[in-house]
């Protein structure tokens, strides 16, 4: 056995590593993880929902009705490729003028380019941050390329609500040291 592996280790590896490749290169992929997955599934209309629903409940062979479930789909309508590529519209509270800007490199998670790129963006102080609603981080996020999920993430309203308010005690208090 040990001469064995000693004339055929170095290939087992080697095949053993290619396997591994291939597995995570073929099944790596979720259906999630496919582009153009998720435009269909925001596109679905409301009152397909319940059907998709109904499928991924358990099915009795009494529950199941043939005519019911092909003549309920209804064919999903695609967005167009000029509606994609229409820029998203800042509203006030993303890109207010500002006077004096705050040093946002003090947030946890906004670095020397996040903070230039938020800069660009008009994005200036922690009150425009602080009072950013769920769509102003969604129309801020698909700006923020490499970066995006970050303002979820590092929780940036949260921050910007103590640094925006002086609560640098609350704040060191809950995400560490300035």
């Amino acid at each position: 056995m040990q001469e064995f592996l000693m004339d055929y280790g170095l290939w087992l590896l080697v095949g053993l590593l290619i396997i591994i490749a291939l597995v995570f290169l073929l099944g790596g992929r979720r259906k999630g993880d496919v582009p153009g997955e998720s435009a269909s599934v925001a596109a679905t209309p409301p009152e397909a929902a319940p059907i998709a629903t109904q499928a991924a409940a358990p099915l009795s062979a009494t529950a199941i009705d043939p005519v019911a479930t092909t003549s309920a789909v209804e064919p999903v309508a695609t967005p167009e490729p000029a509606e994609a590529q229409q820029p998203i519209p800042a509203s006030p509270s993303i890109a207010m003028p500002v006077s004096e800007g705050d040093n946002l490199l003090r947030m946890k998670g906004i670095g020397p380019k996040l903070n230039q790129l938020l800069t660009d963006l008009g994005v200036t102080s922690y009150a425009q941050i602080a009072n950013w609603t769920d769509a102003d981080i969604a129309a801020i996020d698909a700006k923020l390329g490499n970066f995006k999920g970050r303002p979820v993430r590092d929780q940036w309203v949260d921050q910007a609500k103590y640094l925006a308010a002086g609560d640098f005690a609350g704040f060191e208090a809950k995400y560490g040291k300035l």
